[in-house]
């Protein structure tokens, strides 16, 4: 049995939430995330309370090289049965504002650059064996434009469409990818983004990670291809099928823009 996962951005979060899940599910843990100190402190609470084997890489998956490295380093005499691709960022503020270029171009490496390395890889390396599986948190983001988040959306798009196609070239491979598409939640993604109930999507309320989590873990062992948890989430997913997309993107606006 393949007992390693790789959780990213676990230093916190959905991410720490899902180490938890992995390390309770019997599974060996690989953690990453920029914050050495905050892995190795989750890195003794799991070895303490599941009696599994947890290994700490650091690494910034803003960087390519670091990725490619990352993969090396975790598969390294392991097999890999699980791979959480968590890790994410995002800004709110206008697209033409070039102060938030810096971040955004560390969205697209990570959201979209390190999470499609870290899942080809993967894909290889579970194929061989046989079998595993691929969680990627998405959001509810993929499935309308953004205004205010443009590059983040896009991000989200993307990896939605990427996981949907994988998971369909994989079908009966024994390898499944499931695209976890939450709303707003109780991370530090919002405070990161200097965005905690300043704008309305957040004001309406966040779940919290370890729901979100359980529901993508649950999710994910199931093989299912697309989680939308919770019934206004599903809401948010579904209109943008059917309402005209210079609608859906005027609507979005009025959620995200932000608000004293």
């Amino acid at each position: 049995m393949a007992n390693w996962a790789l959780v990213t951005g676990a230093s916190e979060g959905l991410g720490r939430e899902f180490a938890i899940l992995a390390a309770q599910s019997g599974f060996d843990v690989i953690l990453t995330a920029r914050q050495q100190a905050k892995l190795e402190t989750l890195a003794h609470e799991l070895e303490r309370a599941y009696h599994v084997a947890v290994v700490v890489l650091p690494a910034d998956l803003a960087d390519p090289k670091a990725v490619e490295q990352l993969w090396l380093d975790a598969a390294q005499d392991r097999q890999i049965g699980v791979l959480i691709n968590n890790a994410g960022l995002g800004r709110n503020g206008a697209f033409a504002d070039d102060a938030n270029w810096p971040r955004e171009t560390a969205s697209i490496s990570v959201n979209v650059v390190a999470a499609t390395i870290l899942m080809k890889r993967a894909v290889a390396h579970m194929q061989a064996h046989g079998s595993g599986r691929i969680l990627n948190v998405v959001s509810t983001a993929a499935f309308m434009p953004g205004p205010q988040m443009a590059v983040y959306h896009a991000t989200k798009a993307y990896m939605l469409s990427l996981s949907e196609a994988a998971a369909t070239e994989l079908a009966g491979s024994g390898v499944s990818v499931t695209a976890l598409c939450p709303g707003a939640t109780e991370t530090a993604f919002f405070a990161a983004d200097d965005a905690v109930k300043a704008t309305l999507i957040t004001r309406l309320g966040m779940a919290s990670a370890a729901s979100v989590a359980a529901a993508g873990w649950a999710a994910m062992q199931k093989g299912t291809r697309v989680k939308v948890p919770g019934a206004l989430n599903v809401i948010f997913a579904t209109l943008p099928r059917f309402a005209p997309r210079v609608l859906v993107a005027w609507i979005a606006q009025i959620f995200l823009k932000r608000r004293g």
